[in-house]
Protein backbone atom coordinates (compact mmCIF):
# COMPACT_ATOMS: atom_id res chain seq x y z
CA UNK A 1 0.00 0.00 0.00
CA UNK A 2 2.85 2.39 0.85
CA UNK A 3 4.54 1.62 -2.47
CA UNK A 4 1.32 2.42 -4.34
CA UNK A 5 1.05 5.74 -2.56
CA UNK A 6 4.65 6.49 -3.45
CA UNK A 7 4.05 5.81 -7.16
CA UNK A 8 0.95 8.05 -7.12
CA UNK A 9 2.98 10.79 -5.49
CA UNK A 10 5.69 10.39 -8.10
CA UNK A 11 3.20 10.70 -10.97
CA UNK A 12 1.62 13.76 -9.37
CA UNK A 13 4.91 15.56 -8.67
CA UNK A 14 6.94 14.19 -11.53
CA UNK A 15 9.64 13.05 -9.14
CA UNK A 16 10.49 9.38 -8.84
CA UNK A 17 11.00 8.10 -5.37
CA UNK A 18 11.93 4.68 -4.14
CA UNK A 19 11.35 5.51 -0.48
CA UNK A 20 9.10 7.59 1.74
CA UNK A 21 10.23 10.24 4.11
CA UNK A 22 9.82 9.18 7.77
CA UNK A 23 7.47 12.09 8.47
CA UNK A 24 5.19 11.05 5.62
CA UNK A 25 5.12 7.46 6.85
CA UNK A 26 4.22 8.68 10.29
CA UNK A 27 1.36 10.83 8.97
CA UNK A 28 -0.02 7.93 6.92
CA UNK A 29 0.06 5.62 9.91
CA UNK A 30 -1.68 8.17 12.08
CA UNK A 31 -4.45 8.54 9.47
CA UNK A 32 -4.93 4.77 9.42
CA UNK A 33 -5.00 4.72 13.21
CA UNK A 34 -7.74 7.38 13.28
CA UNK A 35 -9.88 5.26 10.97
CA UNK A 36 -9.49 2.17 13.15
CA UNK A 37 -10.47 4.08 16.28
CA UNK A 38 -13.46 5.92 14.81
CA UNK A 39 -15.89 3.83 16.89
CA UNK A 40 -14.29 4.69 20.20
CA UNK A 41 -13.56 7.91 22.06
CA UNK A 42 -10.30 9.72 21.23
CA UNK A 43 -9.23 9.39 24.84
CA UNK A 44 -8.80 5.75 25.90
CA UNK A 45 -11.65 4.77 28.28
CA UNK A 46 -10.90 4.01 31.87
CA UNK A 47 -10.58 0.23 32.34
CA UNK A 48 -13.66 -1.42 33.82
CA UNK A 49 -13.49 -1.94 37.55
CA UNK A 50 -15.65 -4.61 39.18
CA UNK A 51 -17.89 -2.96 41.77
CA UNK A 52 -19.76 -4.82 44.44
CA UNK A 53 -23.50 -4.02 44.48
CA UNK A 54 -23.16 -3.15 48.16
CA UNK A 55 -20.88 -0.21 47.27
CA UNK A 56 -23.43 1.43 44.97
CA UNK A 57 -25.08 4.35 46.74
CA UNK A 58 -28.86 4.66 46.60
CA UNK A 59 -29.74 7.41 44.10
CA UNK A 60 -31.51 10.48 45.47
CA UNK A 61 -35.26 9.91 45.32
CA UNK A 62 -38.07 12.50 45.25
CA UNK A 63 -40.14 12.78 48.43
CA UNK A 64 -42.91 10.21 48.87
CA UNK A 65 -46.22 11.75 47.79
CA UNK A 66 -48.85 10.94 50.43
CA UNK A 67 -52.47 11.09 49.29
CA UNK A 68 -55.55 11.38 51.50
CA UNK A 69 -58.81 9.92 50.13
CA UNK A 70 -61.84 11.10 52.11
CA UNK A 71 -65.05 9.12 51.73
CA UNK A 72 -68.69 10.18 51.79
CA UNK A 73 -71.03 9.94 54.75
CA UNK A 74 -72.98 13.19 55.26
CA UNK A 75 -72.71 14.38 58.90
CA UNK A 76 -70.23 11.58 59.59
CA UNK A 77 -67.80 13.61 57.47
CA UNK A 78 -66.79 15.69 60.49
CA UNK A 79 -64.67 12.66 61.43
CA UNK A 80 -62.32 13.60 58.57
CA UNK A 81 -61.28 16.67 60.54
CA UNK A 82 -60.17 14.49 63.46
CA UNK A 83 -58.14 12.28 61.12
CA UNK A 84 -56.38 15.30 59.58
CA UNK A 85 -55.77 16.73 63.04
CA UNK A 86 -53.88 13.63 64.19
CA UNK A 87 -51.98 13.27 60.92
CA UNK A 88 -50.62 16.78 61.35
CA UNK A 89 -49.86 16.20 65.03
CA UNK A 90 -47.70 13.23 64.06
CA UNK A 91 -45.83 14.96 61.24
CA UNK A 92 -47.62 13.18 58.40
CA UNK A 93 -48.48 15.72 55.70
CA UNK A 94 -50.67 14.70 52.76
CA UNK A 95 -49.72 16.50 49.55
CA UNK A 96 -52.70 15.22 47.53
CA UNK A 97 -56.35 15.25 48.65
CA UNK A 98 -59.41 13.68 47.04
CA UNK A 99 -62.96 13.61 48.33
CA UNK A 100 -66.38 12.16 47.68
CA UNK A 101 -69.54 13.84 48.97
CA UNK A 102 -68.88 14.99 52.56
CA UNK A 103 -65.24 14.11 52.02
CA UNK A 104 -65.09 16.59 49.15
CA UNK A 105 -66.30 19.39 51.45
CA UNK A 106 -63.59 18.77 54.06
CA UNK A 107 -61.02 17.98 51.38
CA UNK A 108 -61.61 21.24 49.50
CA UNK A 109 -61.20 23.34 52.63
CA UNK A 110 -58.06 21.47 53.65
CA UNK A 111 -56.58 21.78 50.15
CA UNK A 112 -57.22 25.54 50.30
CA UNK A 113 -54.56 25.83 53.01
CA UNK A 114 -56.54 25.44 56.24
CA UNK A 115 -54.93 23.36 58.94
CA UNK A 116 -56.89 20.96 61.14
CA UNK A 117 -57.60 23.55 63.83
CA UNK A 118 -59.00 26.00 61.27
CA UNK A 119 -61.18 23.20 59.93
CA UNK A 120 -62.43 22.45 63.43
CA UNK A 121 -63.28 26.12 64.00
CA UNK A 122 -65.30 26.16 60.78
CA UNK A 123 -67.07 22.95 61.78
CA UNK A 124 -68.05 24.28 65.20
CA UNK A 125 -69.34 27.51 63.68
CA UNK A 126 -71.23 25.81 60.84
CA UNK A 127 -75.00 26.00 61.04
CA UNK A 128 -77.01 23.60 58.92
CA UNK A 129 -79.04 26.50 57.53
CA UNK A 130 -75.87 27.88 55.91
CA UNK A 131 -75.72 24.98 53.46
CA UNK A 132 -79.36 23.87 53.14
CA UNK A 133 -81.71 25.45 50.62
CA UNK A 134 -84.98 23.52 50.33
CA UNK A 135 -86.57 23.13 46.90
CA UNK A 136 -89.79 21.12 46.89
CA UNK A 137 -90.59 21.25 43.18
CA UNK A 138 -87.52 19.83 41.51
CA UNK A 139 -85.45 16.65 41.31
CA UNK A 140 -84.45 16.81 44.97
CA UNK A 141 -85.33 18.33 48.34
CA UNK A 142 -82.22 20.54 48.44
CA UNK A 143 -80.89 22.72 45.59
CA UNK A 144 -77.30 22.78 46.75
CA UNK A 145 -76.56 26.37 45.71
CA UNK A 146 -75.96 27.39 49.32
CA UNK A 147 -73.41 24.59 49.73
CA UNK A 148 -71.62 25.74 46.56
CA UNK A 149 -71.53 29.36 47.74
CA UNK A 150 -70.34 28.37 51.22
CA UNK A 151 -67.42 26.32 49.89
CA UNK A 152 -66.36 29.01 47.40
CA UNK A 153 -66.39 31.63 50.16
CA UNK A 154 -64.22 29.41 52.39
CA UNK A 155 -61.60 28.81 49.68
CA UNK A 156 -61.44 32.45 48.64
CA UNK A 157 -63.28 31.86 45.34
CA UNK A 158 -60.19 30.22 43.87
CA UNK A 159 -60.53 27.52 41.21
CA UNK A 160 -59.39 23.97 41.96
CA UNK A 161 -56.13 24.34 40.04
CA UNK A 162 -55.07 27.31 42.20
CA UNK A 163 -55.47 25.56 45.56
CA UNK A 164 -52.15 25.07 47.42
CA UNK A 165 -52.67 21.28 47.65
CA UNK A 166 -53.69 19.27 44.55
CA UNK A 167 -57.35 18.39 45.01
CA UNK A 168 -60.06 16.46 43.18
CA UNK A 169 -63.75 15.88 43.86
CA UNK A 170 -65.47 12.78 42.50
CA UNK A 171 -69.04 12.85 41.15
CA UNK A 172 -71.22 10.52 39.07
CA UNK A 173 -72.42 11.48 35.60
CA UNK A 174 -76.13 10.78 35.68
CA UNK A 175 -76.57 10.09 31.96
CA UNK A 176 -74.24 7.08 31.82
CA UNK A 177 -73.01 6.41 35.36
CA UNK A 178 -69.42 7.36 34.56
CA UNK A 179 -67.26 8.55 37.48
CA UNK A 180 -66.05 12.10 36.93
CA UNK A 181 -62.97 13.46 38.68
CA UNK A 182 -63.08 17.26 38.88
CA UNK A 183 -59.49 18.55 38.87
CA UNK A 184 -60.08 22.03 37.47
CA UNK A 185 -62.70 24.75 37.65
CA UNK A 186 -65.19 25.96 40.24
CA UNK A 187 -64.44 24.36 43.62
CA UNK A 188 -67.90 24.91 45.09
CA UNK A 189 -69.63 23.55 42.00
CA UNK A 190 -67.46 20.42 42.00
CA UNK A 191 -68.18 19.83 45.70
CA UNK A 192 -71.88 20.41 45.12
CA UNK A 193 -71.90 17.83 42.31
CA UNK A 194 -69.95 15.35 44.44
CA UNK A 195 -72.43 15.82 47.32
CA UNK A 196 -75.68 15.66 45.35
CA UNK A 197 -77.21 12.60 47.02
CA UNK A 198 -79.93 11.27 44.68
CA UNK A 199 -83.41 12.03 45.99
CA UNK A 200 -82.03 14.51 48.54
CA UNK A 201 -80.17 17.05 46.37
CA UNK A 202 -81.02 18.23 42.89
CA UNK A 203 -78.68 16.87 40.18
CA UNK A 204 -76.06 19.48 39.26
CA UNK A 205 -75.88 20.67 35.67
CA UNK A 206 -72.38 21.34 34.34
CA UNK A 207 -72.17 21.88 30.60
CA UNK A 208 -74.46 19.38 28.89
CA UNK A 209 -74.21 16.78 31.67
CA UNK A 210 -75.93 16.23 35.01
CA UNK A 211 -74.09 14.98 38.07
CA UNK A 212 -75.02 13.28 41.33
CA UNK A 213 -73.18 12.07 44.44
CA UNK A 214 -69.77 10.51 43.79
CA UNK A 215 -70.54 7.80 46.32
CA UNK A 216 -72.68 6.08 43.70
CA UNK A 217 -69.50 4.98 41.87
CA UNK A 218 -66.59 5.75 44.22
CA UNK A 219 -67.51 5.92 47.93
CA UNK A 220 -63.85 6.43 48.93
CA UNK A 221 -61.83 7.98 46.06
CA UNK A 222 -58.60 5.98 46.29
CA UNK A 223 -58.19 5.67 42.52
CA UNK A 224 -58.55 9.43 42.07
CA UNK A 225 -55.69 9.97 44.54
CA UNK A 226 -53.52 7.58 42.52
CA UNK A 227 -54.43 9.46 39.34
CA UNK A 228 -53.21 12.68 40.92
CA UNK A 229 -49.83 11.05 41.58
CA UNK A 230 -50.03 9.71 45.13
CA UNK A 231 -47.39 7.08 45.96
CA UNK A 232 -49.02 6.23 49.30
CA UNK A 233 -52.77 6.53 49.94
CA UNK A 234 -54.47 6.84 53.33
CA UNK A 235 -58.19 6.21 52.84
CA UNK A 236 -60.87 7.26 55.34
CA UNK A 237 -64.05 5.19 55.17
CA UNK A 238 -67.05 6.65 57.03
CA UNK A 239 -69.81 5.06 54.98
CA UNK A 240 -72.82 3.50 56.66
CA UNK A 241 -72.53 -0.26 57.03
CA UNK A 242 -75.44 -2.59 56.42
CA UNK A 243 -76.58 -4.42 59.55
CA UNK A 244 -79.28 -7.00 60.17
CA UNK A 245 -81.29 -4.50 62.21
CA UNK A 246 -81.72 -2.26 59.17
CA UNK A 247 -83.60 -4.90 57.14
CA UNK A 248 -87.35 -5.32 57.35
CA UNK A 249 -89.53 -7.01 54.71
CA UNK A 250 -92.44 -4.70 55.52
CA UNK A 251 -90.47 -1.42 55.43
CA UNK A 252 -90.17 -0.25 51.83
CA UNK A 253 -87.98 2.78 52.52
CA UNK A 254 -85.82 0.81 54.91
CA UNK A 255 -85.25 -1.87 52.30
CA UNK A 256 -84.24 0.74 49.70
CA UNK A 257 -81.73 2.27 52.12
CA UNK A 258 -80.40 -1.17 53.05
CA UNK A 259 -79.89 -2.02 49.37
CA UNK A 260 -78.01 1.23 48.82
CA UNK A 261 -75.76 0.50 51.79
CA UNK A 262 -74.95 -2.99 50.48
CA UNK A 263 -74.08 -1.66 47.02
CA UNK A 264 -71.93 1.06 48.55
CA UNK A 265 -70.08 -1.45 50.68
CA UNK A 266 -69.30 -3.64 47.66
CA UNK A 267 -67.99 -0.70 45.65
CA UNK A 268 -65.95 0.67 48.53
CA UNK A 269 -64.40 -2.71 49.36
CA UNK A 270 -63.02 -3.11 45.84
CA UNK A 271 -61.45 0.36 45.73
CA UNK A 272 -60.19 0.30 49.31
CA UNK A 273 -58.01 -2.70 48.44
CA UNK A 274 -55.91 -0.27 46.38
CA UNK A 275 -55.21 1.96 49.40
CA UNK A 276 -52.11 1.49 51.57
CA UNK A 277 -53.94 2.12 54.85
CA UNK A 278 -57.68 2.35 55.57
CA UNK A 279 -59.00 4.36 58.55
CA UNK A 280 -62.52 3.57 59.81
CA UNK A 281 -63.78 5.96 62.52
CA UNK A 282 -66.56 4.52 64.69
CA UNK A 283 -69.35 6.77 63.39
CA UNK A 284 -71.78 4.24 61.93
CA UNK A 285 -74.51 5.19 64.40
CA UNK A 286 -74.38 8.93 63.59
CA UNK A 287 -77.29 9.92 61.35
CA UNK A 288 -76.67 11.53 57.95
CA UNK A 289 -78.20 14.85 59.07
CA UNK A 290 -77.22 14.76 62.75
CA UNK A 291 -75.06 17.89 62.97
CA UNK A 292 -75.36 17.82 66.76
CA UNK A 293 -72.83 14.94 66.76
CA UNK A 294 -70.07 16.89 64.97
CA UNK A 295 -67.78 17.07 68.02
CA UNK A 296 -68.11 13.37 68.66
CA UNK A 297 -67.41 12.61 64.99
CA UNK A 298 -64.20 14.69 65.14
CA UNK A 299 -63.12 12.83 68.28
CA UNK A 300 -63.78 9.44 66.65
CA UNK A 301 -61.64 10.49 63.73
CA UNK A 302 -58.78 11.34 66.09
CA UNK A 303 -59.10 7.99 67.88
CA UNK A 304 -59.18 5.98 64.66
CA UNK A 305 -56.07 7.67 63.27
CA UNK A 306 -54.18 7.32 66.53
CA UNK A 307 -54.96 3.59 66.59
CA UNK A 308 -53.74 3.21 63.01
CA UNK A 309 -50.46 5.12 63.48
CA UNK A 310 -48.26 2.01 63.95
CA UNK A 311 -49.70 0.51 60.76
CA UNK A 312 -49.17 3.76 58.84
CA UNK A 313 -45.54 4.01 59.97
CA UNK A 314 -44.84 0.37 59.15
CA UNK A 315 -46.39 0.68 55.69
CA UNK A 316 -44.54 3.93 55.00
CA UNK A 317 -41.25 2.29 55.97
CA UNK A 318 -41.98 -0.71 53.73
CA UNK A 319 -42.84 1.51 50.74
CA UNK A 320 -39.72 3.63 51.23
CA UNK A 321 -37.54 0.51 51.48
CA UNK A 322 -39.05 -0.95 48.31
CA UNK A 323 -38.46 2.32 46.44
CA UNK A 324 -34.81 2.39 47.55
CA UNK A 325 -34.29 -1.22 46.48
CA UNK A 326 -35.77 -0.54 43.04
CA UNK A 327 -33.56 2.54 42.66
CA UNK A 328 -30.42 0.57 43.61
CA UNK A 329 -31.33 -2.22 41.19
CA UNK A 330 -31.75 0.34 38.40
CA UNK A 331 -28.38 1.92 39.27
CA UNK A 332 -26.69 -1.51 39.22
CA UNK A 333 -28.21 -2.31 35.84
CA UNK A 334 -27.03 1.02 34.47
CA UNK A 335 -23.52 0.43 35.82
CA UNK A 336 -23.41 -3.07 34.33
CA UNK A 337 -24.43 -1.66 30.95
CA UNK A 338 -21.67 0.95 31.15
CA UNK A 339 -19.10 -1.74 32.08
CA UNK A 340 -20.11 -3.79 29.03
CA UNK A 341 -19.58 -0.79 26.78
CA UNK A 342 -16.11 -0.20 28.23
CA UNK A 343 -15.19 -3.87 27.78
CA UNK A 344 -16.18 -3.74 24.10
CA UNK A 345 -13.70 -0.89 23.53
CA UNK A 346 -10.79 -2.64 25.31
CA UNK A 347 -9.40 -4.40 22.14
CA UNK A 348 -9.16 -1.01 20.45
CA UNK A 349 -6.92 0.23 23.26
CA UNK A 350 -4.42 -2.55 22.52
CA UNK A 351 -4.35 -1.48 18.83
CA UNK A 352 -3.75 2.08 20.00
CA UNK A 353 -0.67 1.01 21.93
CA UNK A 354 0.66 -0.96 18.95
CA UNK A 355 0.30 1.82 16.39
CA UNK A 356 1.74 4.42 18.72
CA UNK A 357 4.86 2.28 19.12
CA UNK A 358 5.14 1.88 15.34
CA UNK A 359 4.82 5.61 14.79
CA UNK A 360 7.46 6.40 17.40
CA UNK A 361 9.94 4.15 15.56
CA UNK A 362 9.46 6.03 12.30
CA UNK A 363 10.36 9.38 13.79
Amino acid sequence: MLATLARRRARHTGVASTCLHPIMIRNLLLALLATLLAGCASTPPTPAVATSPATIATPALPPLRIGLALGGGAAKGFAHIGVIKMLEANGIKPVIVTGTSAGSVVGALYASGMDAYALQERAVALDEAQIRDVSLFSGGLIKGQKLEDYVNAQVGNRPIERLPIPFAAVATRLEDGQPTVFRRGNVGQAVRASSAVPGVFEPVTIGRWHYVDGGVVSPVPVDAARELGADFVIAVDIGSKATSGDASPSNLLGNVNQSIRIMGQRLAAAELKRADVVIRPAVNDIGPADFSQKQRAILEGERALQAALPQIRDRLAAVLTARAQRARAAAQAQQASAATTVAECTPHRSWTTFWRSVCSKTE
